[in-house]
């Protein structure tokens, strides 16, 4: 493509520098702050670390509206000694003057009234990702203390609060001719009780993700909890379409173009823009954004992306005989096989659903992104025909292999799941019917599943055996998963179907547990089942439906006496206990057990050990399963040489 047809396509992103003044009378205020610490999942999802790295994403996002203003150009964070927060702008300060309706600082009010800020409408900001308000004052309440130095009109002002409350009144701490806002605090530990130890990769990704974002923008993030500092510097002038490479690059993605495609527009005070780029991968990765929030539950942007870019696939078919008469319409899932996309889409008064702004709700944004890229798109391809050819081809295999998955489906209905014969692992259902009482246990070979049949409790407890290694589906399109031999009795066993026919109102059973042996064989496979499950039927894992069965690895025997252990620390102290001089049976599989010791060990509900298997962050989850069980090696050498550190009884 042209450099000329480029910027054609490319118009000039939205102006959201201001002219007018930010001063004290900007901040207007809304309401008080009583409840934060009461229900403070209301304001950061939770108390967990999701939560804890919440307060750094607010303050953060605050410097960022202030480069989205065009007055910040770079922003540092700091994990300090003690995991305190510091984060520092060169913007232009939070306003130190009186606030008409309070009498108080302007910025002794952002930091202690709830809904208190500049985004209401005033002229500080045209756009901005913190709309309502909550952000500053919530991270102070939810603080142990929290420290304010504002440098403006040749001063540095400071103000210091404990638990949201004012220790002392802003005053002037030196003299200085910068601008700017730092604020440094210590998440409270009454509140953050399950932990306070901040995670700087969780950081840092979100921090790179800002930077691709902004583009030009220059942030740090710096750890010095450790004897040296470590950190990196994030900045990137390609914006998203560097974000796109970096994403393929990082979860070891072959493009199958030559380029990314990135293509945006301006309307008043909205802009838009995509970054695309097709791989060989089987799977799709779609990041959206609004306002630089990222909208992981996906909101009119992505409908208006995911409508437009169907119509674009299948119109250009047609008219460029690409798409015959007796092939099917493209669908979504067709023309998303194998993308990498992030939309971008910035907007004054912006709507989103809940303070964590999981998902955008403008409707005008849908015709916005859809209109720019049909267009966009659509010109480029009539531009680009070998690009859009190769792109057309990959979707048309896409749709072929989900006719064939289509009729391998409804081959499959035809069989009742509950015929043994049509079940190579011969099911062992339970007596009940109610999925909330109901557990299937999915086990490795035939041995184990045999001494788990004899010892389970009839009742409630279904055994599904398996045999071998199973098909590793992130290597694989969807015809060929449907049509696995090892994969379609637990489809057949769950009842949900897979892909479009999934219903997890017609999952069978309330606990579905994976019980494989301790060892490396049985770790790839519990490795293996995950990663279907993860790409067919995410559901039953966001609702907290699968486990890993947790078999013991040793029996510790003295005399009539004897114990189980499920690591070697607990070997030794079963030892220590029994005296010393014991038998000890070290259990290579779960076939070695017979029923009743499989039982009161594994699957006894009273003393079991499970973990349930969850997805704190599904974007993290998903370049993880790319990286491990794709096709490059090169990211996966370098995810294991960076984790190695943190490995834990390895099996060798």
């Amino acid at each position: 493509m042209s450099e000329e047809n480029k910027i054609e396509l490319e118009e000039a992103d939205i102006d959201t520098k201001v002219t007018e003044e930010y001063s004290a009378k900007d901040i207007q205020v809304l309401e008080g702050l009583e409840a934060v610490r009461k229900r403070p999942g209301m304001y950061i999802g939770s108390t967990g670390p999701r939560g804890l790295h919440h307060l750094v994403y607010e303050i953060v996002d605050n410097s960022i509206d202030e480069a989205l203003a065009g007055v910040c150009t770079h922003i540092e964070c700091n994990i300090l000694p003690g995991d305190v927060i510091e984060v520092k702008d060169n913007g232009r300060g939070i306003p130190t003057g009186i606030n008409e309706k309070t009498g108080l600082p302007a910025v002794t009010v952002v930091l202690t009234v709830l809904h208190a800020g500049g985004k209401f409408g005033g002229s500080g900001y045209k756009v901005s990702g913190g709309l309502h308000g909550v952000g500053s004052s919530v991270v102070n309440a939810l603080s142990e203390w929290l420290e304010v130095e504002v440098t403006q009109n040749g001063h540095v002002y400071s103000q210091k609060f404990e638990r949201g409350k004012p220790v002392n009144d802003l005053h002037i701490i030196a003299d200085h001719d910068g601008h700017g806002t730092t604020i440094r605090f210590k998440a409270d530990a009454e509140i953050f009780q399950e932990t306070t130890v901040y995670d700087y990769e969780i950081l840092a990704r979100r921090l790179r993700e800002q930077a691709f974002l902004n583009a030009g923008l220059s942030i740090t993030l710096t750890d010095k909890r450790g004897d040296e500092d470590s950190g990196e510097e994030f900045c990137y002038v390609g914006g998203i379409k560097s974000f796109v490479e970096y994403i393929n690059t990082s979860r070891g993605l072959n493009p199958i173009q030559d380029e990314v495609i990135h293509l945006s527009t301006t309307k008043g005070d909205r802009s838009a823009e995509v970054a695309l780029c097709y791989t060989d991968s089987y799977n799709e990765t779609l990041l959206s954004f609004a306002n630089n929030i990222n909208t992981i539950d996906g909101g009119t942007h992505e409908t208006g992306f995911k409508t437009a870019l169907t119509r674009v696939f299948n119109d250009y078919g047609k008219k460029f005989g690409i798409l015959k008469d007796s092939d099917k319409k493209f669908t979504g899932d067709d023309v998303r096989e194998g993308i990498t996309a992030v939309i971008s889409v910035k907007l004054t008064e912006a709507q989103f659903e809940g303070q964590t702004k999981g998902k955008l709700g403008n409707t005008d944004i849908t015709g916005l992104v859809s209109t720019m890229l049909y267009e966009k798109l659509m010109t480029y391809f009539e531009e680009n025909p070998n690009v859009a050819k190769t792109l057309l081809n990959k979707s048309l295999d896409a749709s072929r292999a989900r006719e064939a998955a289509r009729r391998a489906r409804e081959n499959a209905r035809r069989k009742s799941p509950l015929e043994s014969n049509s079940l190579p692992g011969k099911l062992a259902d339970c007596i009940s019917n109610d999925p909330e009482k109901c557990e299937i246990y999915i086990v490795e070979g035939d041995s184990a599943g045999g001494s788990a049949k004899e010892g389970r409790d009839k009742q409630h407890m279904a055994i599904l055996p398996l045999w071998g290694k199973m098909l590793n589906v992130e290597k694989a399109r969807v015809d060929k998963v449907i049509t696995n031999e090892k994969l379609i009795p637990v489809v057949m066993a769950l009842g949900t179907g897979i892909g479009e026919d999934f219903d997890i109102n017609k999952l069978r059973y309330h606990k579905i547990i994976i019980m494989a042996d301790a060892d490396v064989d049985g770790a790839h496979i519990r490795t293996l089942l995950l990663t279907f499950f993860f790409r067919y039927m995410p559901q039953i894992i966001e609702d907290g439906y699968v486990y890993l069965a947790q078999p013991p690895l040793f029996k510790v025997s003295k005399g009539k006496k004897s114990s189980y252990a499920f690591s070697d620390e607990e070997r030794d102290a079963e030892i220590a206990e029994l005296g010393g001089d014991c038998d000890i049976q070290r259990y290579k599989g779960l076939g070695e057990m017979d029923p009743e010791q499989l039982w009161e060990t594994t699957m006894d509900p009273e003393f079991r050990t499970m973990l349930r298997v969850t997805i704190e962050d599904a974007q993290r989850a998903s370049e993880n399963f790319s990286i491990l069980m794709g096709d490059n090696v090169e990211p996966r050498r370098e995810f294991i040489e960076k984790n190695a550190k943190f490995v834990q009884n390895l099996d060798v």
